[in-house]
């Protein structure tokens, strides 16, 4: 088929230049189309949860960002009751401090290398799916239009997604109650400077309070972070500009010493609308990150969300591309995230409900400060903020305690999935037909690093996905287990796996 790319991504923000990415390691035509005509160097969101620094690291990526960082922070919150993240089963027990421009500036700098072109300055108006692709229509900086054809199209285009509005996906939830900002800021010399940022950075306080809620964290270079959700937020319009009175109302209200403001760099209108695509994929069109979901940044889990929704969806659509995924695999992009998103929104809808100056919701949060004092309480919800108890539905597969968990510590740089086996085993042997797409390890040493080896459950394999969640756990001699979920996740072998055992049986392999 002609096509311009294999797969044109609307977006260049983190979800979709980690999509462009995945992608692009995979060896797959991909392009990125992004409205903005450069980076704006806005810091935006400002942190990395466990499970997102898991993900860089699976490919090895995560140095090169933390290199990038700011600080790394030993808890969470939840409406800012603090969260152990030091009890979780992961090996990067806390945030990394780190402001989004940094991240898409790696992210850039990386899709650089694989030769994928990000077309900025050009707007996605409209589009046209068949059978075979899709034809997008470009507005260029001139005004000038013109279309560029692709198999799939991915919309990572923000929470005003224009793919998602004419793809006609219901967008069902909450409209805004309650209106806030940021603000990249400012002050002058001497005038309550924060320290650096690796030296100060503190929970915010997010206690119910009718006069309203402001904090600062410093982000460096002089340069500070401001929350302003006060009063003067509620009821204006979120494309109105953020005026000067509302940043020094809001500093008057930071504690600690007076602040008088030098400069605003940058700053946004945000709400607590809370919505959901009913469907994340259309035909041979997907959303992703902020084009599918939008809720409250509460407790610091929007970014994160849209950077594991082109993890989990990264592989499946190259290997639909490449033509060895099975039926359906695509389709699990949607069933595996939807519920996770769904997770995120209610969670945020609880933490806002929690920060209202209610004497309801004062009840409940020192309630819920007492149970999360209790630590089981804690790691629970910790886990959850983190996005570390994540776990997939692997339907078809004998069930296993690991079965849709995270292999936390296992490195999938090549983007393939893995299949932890000693040589010489039958399930070893059977998977030699999938060898292009998915290598092979002996033992499960990265778990017992990780003190999980108990957890196996005697299991003496296991198959890891592409995405680092474990899709198959039995032992060394289930040979053919394991070929059901190899064909499951990986398609069809390429070459005849031959049965230890039963020499005369053979899986065939694909054409």
């Amino acid at each position: 088929m002609d096509t311009d790319c294999e797969v044109l991504i609307a977006g260049a923000g983190p979800t979709g230049l980690l999509l462009a990415n995945e992608l692009g390691l995979a060896g797959v035509r991909t392009a990125v189309v992004e409205r903005l005509p450069c980076p704006t160097g806005w810091s935006k969101a400002l942190n990395l949860q466990p499970r997102t620094a898991e993900v860089l690291h699976c490919r090895g990526w995560l140095e090169p960002v933390l290199d990038r960082a700011l600080t790394l922070l030993p808890a969470g919150h939840f409406a800012g009751l603090p969260l152990d993240y030091g009890a979780l089963d992961t090996a990067f027990p806390h945030q990394v401090g780190i402001p989004q421009a940094r991240v898409e500036e790696f992210l850039a700098d990386h899709l650089a290398g694989y030769g994928v072109a990000v077309l900025r300055g050009r707007e996605l108006t409209s589009f046209e799916q068949d059978a075979d692709g899709v034809t997008v229509t470009l507005r260029g900086p001139d005004d000038a239009e013109g279309t560029l054809r692709a198999r799939y199209l991915v919309g990572a285009d923000g929470g005003r997604s224009t793919v998602r509005r004419a793809l006609g996906v219901p967008f069902p939830g909450r409209d805004a109650r309650v209106g806030m900002a940021v603000a990249d800021i400012e002050l002058r010399e001497g005038e309550g400077e924060l320290s650096a940022p690796g030296d100060y950075w503190r929970l915010p306080d997010l206690s119910p309070d009718p006069a309203g809620s402001a904090f600062l964290l410093p982000l460096g270079d002089g340069v500070h972070r401001l929350f302003l959700g006060g009063p003067e937020q509620q009821g204006v319009d979120r494309d109105a500009p953020v005026t000067e009175a509302e940043v020094r109302t809001a500093l008057a209200r930071c504690p600690g010493p007076p602040r008088a403001l030098r400069a605003v760099r940058w700053a946004s209108r945000f709400t607590d609308v809370s919505r959901q695509a009913e469907r994340y994929v259309d035909g041979r069109v997907v959303l992703a990150g902020d084009a599918a979901h939008v809720h409250a940044p509460a407790g610091g889990q929007g970014l994160n969300l849209g950077m594991q929704d082109a993890f989990n969806l990264g592989w499946k659509l190259a290997a639909v591309v490449r033509g060895w995924a099975p039926d359906g695999l695509l389709a699990t992009y949607h069933t595996e995230r939807h519920p996770v998103g769904a997770r995120v929104l209610a969670n945020t809808r609880a933490q806002m409900a929690l920060t209202l100056p209610d004497p309801d919701a004062v009840a409940v949060r020192e309630l819920l400060a007492d149970l999360l004092a209790a630590p089981e309480a804690n790691r629970h919800v910790a886990a959850m903020i983190a996005g570390t108890d994540i776990r997939y539905p692997m339907p078809g597969a004998p069930d296993h305690p690991l079965l849709g968990a995270r292999a936390p510590g296992v490195r999938l740089d090549a983007g393939r999935g893995l299949l932890l086996a000693d040589a010489g085993t039958a399930v070893a042997g059977a998977a030699d037909g999938w060898r292009d797409r998915v290598d092979r390890s002996d033992a499960l040493d990265p778990f017992d690093r990780l003190g999980r080896g108990a957890a196996t459950d005697g299991a003496g394999a296991l198959l890891v996905r592409p995405d680092g969640h474990v899709c198959w756990a039995g032992r060394d001699d289930d040979a053919d287990d394991a070929c059901a979920a190899l064909a499951r996740w990986f398609g069809a072998p390429r070459t005849p796996v031959i049965h230890r055992g039963d020499p005369g049986r053979t899986t065939a392999p694909t054409s």
